[in-house]
């Protein structure tokens, strides 16, 4: 692999960027050019990591070479002759910044090597393209400990959960090689921070070739260091919470905090940076520590740890687990990720430090979710739950609606509960579930097991139920109160008159439960729904 450029070097990325990012385009250098390239086989092996797969690709792309020519040196990091497709004047720029050198006899064969990534990537619908480091997908190296990580899976996973309607100000905080800040484009200011000041140059090319350079600021500093005082209408976050020992070994993902501290770090100080009704999107990981009296194992109590880093007061929180591994499972995959062979001396010595540092935290498990904050005034309301469901859609949506939804629920008693109006949310299906009789009666029949309601979109909440919820999700209408379904009901012979009271007070509890999960929707926001599209 050829020399990765120096820092010296990319500071004068950010100039160069809308220059180099305007010939690729020109050359149908995106998401939609790679596609047809490549075809699905291709975009497959590049995603596996298989170089030469890609470039058997690229070589039967006879009418379309200054396509193939970018791709092989840009994605595949293979020399090419760039001049007759860049101009020797870019050429000529792009090795003054690092960005390529020069491979071979120039003055016979001029060939030119990519140094960094240059990586197309749709976000909000608009196809951009980000810079950073090279990573060890395509090329057989070691990223080092200032390594600048382009796009990687969770990467993808916080544009998938971040909303992208425009605010007024948006701070991308550990921002990387800018990502984040793109799916912000229509925000009326982006800051975005990183403690590496390399990271903040390629962030800096990446939204200069964007065209959002006026509207961006990028800063360099710790945590919220660089905006101590400030507040946002909205934050996003991807902090390096990798749950490890106390050291950075590489500034993408340790943060040199003990175990979850970078994930509870960012829990106690988001709040305070956000506006009133302001939004915070981050990623987190979070230790499962057995207490001692629950018998260990992943599912030691976690939401209790990862509530208690948030104030008492004025934070709205979901926080939402979507996988839990144990000690060994985490420490492989991470050391993979750094390209150490856990089979390795290095390998073997980097687990058993890892090992016994979670064995003397009593580490059972390491869960990763996502976390959705608002600030709102009153009491902290946080909900700490898991979701190993597929998300069914951008989980964007889905977290605005949980917004929304608990912001009704927020103030309302349960006379408010039950005189208000709800719509059952088209899609909501009736699971009954019976089981066929036992091998030593085969004779026996189904017999019931199960009964649920169940959302068949986003993230398909599914709650157990009984066949009287059922009856009262049948008839429940948004132009009566729920109370005065229930009245009618009982008129009818579909609840008991006496201990109708009763039926009333079990139901609140069930109905907010439905709400907040969105299998029930008041009918107040479906309103403000309707005037908003209008």
């Amino acid at each position: 692999m050829v020399t990765p450029p120096s820092d010296e070097e990319l500071a004068g990325l950010p100039a160069l960027a809308p220059r180099l990012a305007d010939a690729l385009r020109a050359l149908g250098y995106g998401v939609s050019g790679l596609r047809q390239l490549l075809d699905d086989d291709g975009l497959a092996a590049l995603d596996r990591g298989e170089p030469e797969a890609v470039v058997r690709k690229i070589d039967l792309a006879l009418d379309r070479p200054g396509l193939a020519a970018v791709v092989s040196a840009f994605i595949v990091g293979d020399a090419v002759d760039l001049v007759p497709w860049l101009g020797e004047e870019l050429v000529a720029d792009c090795v003054r910044c690092g960005v390529l050198r020069a491979v071979g006899d120039a003055a016979q064969h001029p060939r030119h090597a990519a140094t960094i990534d240059v990586r197309p990537v749709e976000v909000d619908g608009v196809e951009r393209l980000v810079f950073s480091d090279r990573d060890a997908s395509m090329t057989d190296h070691v990223p080092g400990p200032d390594h600048v990580l382009g796009v990687g899976r969770a990467s993808r996973s916080l544009l998938d959960i971040t909303p992208m309607d425009p605010v007024g100000s948006v701070l991308d905080l550990g921002a990387g090689c800018g990502v984040q800040a793109l799916g912000q484009h229509g925000a009326g200011s982006i800051t975005a921070t990183d403690v590496h000041p390399r990271a903040c140059l390629y962030a800096e090319a990446t939204l200069a070739a964007a065209g959002l350079a006026d509207s961006a600021e990028v800063l360099v500093g710790s945590w919220f260091q660089p905006v101590a005082g400030r507040r946002f209408d909205r934050i996003v976050a991807n902090p390096p919470f990798v749950v490890g020992v106390p050291e950075v070994g590489h500034v993408y993902r340790d943060s040199g905090l003990d175990l979850d501290g970078a994930t509870e770090l960012m829990l106690r100080e988001v709040p305070d940076h956000l506006e009133p009704d302001g939004t915070a999107h981050l990623l987190g990981a979070w230790a499962h520590v057995d207490s001692g009296d629950r018998g260990g194992g992943a599912g030691a109590d976690w939401a209790s740890r990862v509530a208690s880093w948030l104030p008492k007061e004025g934070v709205e929180a979901w926080i939402i687990q979507r996988d839990v591994v144990d000690p060994a499972a985490y420490v492989g995959t991470w050391l993979r990720d750094e390209s150490i062979d856990p089979r390795s001396a290095e390998g073997r010595a980097k687990t058993r430090r890892w090992l016994d540092h979670f064995a003397a935290n009593d580490v059972v498990g390491i869960g990763f979710g996502y976390i959705t904050l608002q600030r709102v005034d009153g009491p902290s309301s946080i909900t700490c739950e898991d979701m190993p469901q597929p998300l069914g859609g951008p989980f964007r949506d889905e977290a605005a609606e949980w917004l929304l939804r608990t912001a009704w629920l927020r103030d309302r008693n349960a006379d408010d509960i039950l005189g208000a109006r709800y719509r059952v949310r088209p899609g909501v299906a009736v699971e009954r579930v019976e089981l066929a009789g036992s091998e030593a009666d085969p004779e026996q029949g189904f017999s019931p097991a199960a009964l649920r309601v169940t959302r068949t979109d986003g993230p398909r909440w599914s709650h157990d139920t009984d066949d009287a919820v059922v009856r009262i999700l049948s008839a429940i209408t948004p132009d009566a109160p729920l109370a005065t379904v229930l009245d009618v009901m009982a008129m009818l012979g579909a609840l008991p008159e006496d201990g109708l009271d009763d039926v009333k007070e079990a139901l609140v509890p069930v109905v907010v439960d439905l709400v907040r999960h969105g299998l029930l929707l008041p009918a107040e926001l479906l309103d403000d729904a309707d005037a908003h599209d209008e």
